[in-house]
């Protein structure tokens, strides 16, 4: 192998042992040798809100972007709410008694999660499970035989459901 450099390069070796906390700017400078400033230690994040960070991070990055792409950046402010938000508290004004409606949404908020926490538990259990799956696959397969696989039960089923949806709403 042909050499394409004249002076051979070497690798200068010192025999005291440098301390990584030592100051790096005391180093003897050679010309085979480059020293790199030093960076500044990260800033210390509290461990118990790391969300707070992360949306912090995705604020400067929405900016850049918008920077980037020429656009003046803007919060996200607008005064036209959506139709379901109006729908929604439109309903809420009509309702009289507020604290038994308020008390009612708590009430299923919480037996949704236990009923959430008591379905894992029987997920957990070995043969639950697969039982509960081949009922529910049978009561399906029973009720769409029962209700929809002929024209009269398809119409007393829409019936059925329209009744109740007047009463749970009420006819106007």
């Amino acid at each position: 192998m042909a050499s394409t450099s004249s002076t051979p390069l070497s690798i200068s070796s010192s025999s005291r042992l440098i301390d990584a906390k030592a100051s790096r700017q005391t180093a003897v400078t050679s010309p085979q040798c480059v020293s790199l400033p030093t960076l500044p230690p990260p800033p210390v994040q509290p461990q118990n809100r790391p969300w707070k960070a992360a949306a912090y991070c995705r604020k400067i990055a929405r900016n850049v972007m918008t920077m980037a792409a020429g656009e003046v950046a803007v919060e996200v402010a607008s005064t036209e709410l959506p139709e379901i938000v109006m729908t929604v508290q439109e309903a809420w004004d009509k309702v009289e008694d507020k604290y038994a409606v308020s008390s009612l949404v708590v009430a299923g908020g919480v037996a949704l999660w236990g009923s959430a926490g008591f379905i894992s538990a029987i997920e957990k259990l070995p043969l639950i499970p697969g039982v509960l799956e081949l009922v529910g696959i049978g009561y399906t397969g029973w009720f769409a035989y029962k209700n929809l696989v002929f024209k009269p039960d398809r119409e007393a089923l829409i019936a059925k459901i329209k009744d109740t949806y007047k009463e749970v709403i009420g006819s106007s």
